[in-house]
Parts: structure tokens; C-alpha cells; sequence
């Protein structure tokens, strides 16, 4: 089995290069590690101080006493997401945080969320190579359920991401931005 040591996965992870090889073992025994605990959070209830406990386990990092999470929420590594204060996950979420996933103060994450880190190479020969960018979500954000924002996105204080929607570039602070892909409607 690998060590792993969580600086240096993180580092690899934020360079945005090409991740191959044995890097690639590492994803397998964090994704081990991640099932073994949001089975835990989604097969039985917990109170709310619990799902704290159980969600800084999963992401490697203490997460503040204010984070709420209505379970089953899912996850593929865990260690790479960081959460600010008063941040609501709101039930079914997905996140594939391999490249990074950053959640400011005050956030609100509607059902159904998905934020996926990774994509792959698009020539058939290359497609197990894996390409990682994190999402920034910054502060008092709104993601409406069902919304899918992908790899590379930031998103700006303030703004609100409709249901439905998929992010694929970034969004200014303080706009809403809906629809597929999802484009910027209006300024707040």
C-alpha cells in the first residue's frame, strides 16, 4: 500500500498538470477512505455536532462547529475540499474534489449539487490520464439544486447560481448566472 501524505497530494493536485501513474493508486486508497466514512454520515442518523466531526474526518482538515449537512452527500477523495464558516450542504450532493474544492463563509448548497474537479484527456489512447483544476466558491454564494459547476470555475462573492445550471467559466461577485451552459443574467 502507498503512503500518502496529504501536502504533497494537494500540491500535485493544485499544479493543474497531467496526473498519471502512481498517483492514480493514491485516488484508489482515498476513495477507500472517503467510502468508508460517507457511509457512515448517510446510513444512520447523526446529530448535527456528529456530521461536523464525521465531515472534518472525511476532509482531513477541522471544519467549524457552524457547518451544516443534511446527508447522503458523496465524495471520491474528501481530502481536497475546505470549508469556510455558516456553510449549508443541502442533501444529495456530489463532489469530486481531487482538484481542489474551496467553499467560502456563508454559503448555501442546494439539493443535488454536483462540483466536479477532473476531466479527462479527449484522445481515446490518453482518456485514464486525468486533468485536475479546483473550484473556488467564494463568500455568501448561492447554488441552486441540481446546478453542475465544473472544473476551473470561481465563483464570485455574493453570486447565484440557478437550478439546473451548468458552470463551465467563471461568474462575477454579486450576478446570477442560470441556464446550459450557464450565462450571466443580471447583476444584483
Amino acid at each position: 500500500m502507498i503512503n500518502v501524505d496529504l501536502d504533497e497530494f494537494r500540491k500535485i493536485m493544485a499544479s493543474g498538470n497531467i496526473v498519471e501513474g502512481k498517483m492514480l493508486s493514491v485516488f484508489h486508497i482515498l476513495a477507500q477512505e472517503a467510502l468508508k466514512i460517507t457511509m457512515e454520515l448517510n446510513n444512520k442518523y447523526h446529530t448535527p455536532e456528529e456530521i461536523v466531526d464525521l465531515f472534518s474526518e472525511l476532509t482531513g482538515s477541522d471544519v467549524d462547529k457552524s457547518f451544516r449537512l443534511f446527508p447522503p452527500f458523496y465524495t471520491d477523495c474528501g481530502k481536497n475540499i475546505k470549508v469556510g464558516k455558516n456553510v449549508f450542504i443541502n442533501a444529495c450532493c456530489k463532489f469530486q474534489d481531487q482538484g481542489g474544492i474551496e467553499i467560502g463563509n456563508g454559503v448555501l448548497i442546494g439539493h443535488n449539487v454536483t462540483l466536479a474537479t477532473l476531466n479527462h484527456d479527449e484522445r481515446p489512447d490518453y482518456r485514464q490520464n486525468i486533468y485536475p483544476k479546483p473550484i473556488k466558491i467564494g463568500n455568501n454564494v448561492w447554488i441552486g439544486s441540481n446546478a453542475t459547476i465544473l472544473q476551473g470555475v470561481t465563483i464570485g462573492d455574493g453570486a447565484i447560481i440557478g437550478a439546473n445550471a451548468v458552470v463551465t467559466r467563471d461568474v462575477p461577485e454579486n450576478t446570477v448566472a442560470a441556464g446550459v451552459p450557464a450565462k450571466i443574467i443580471r447583476k444584483i
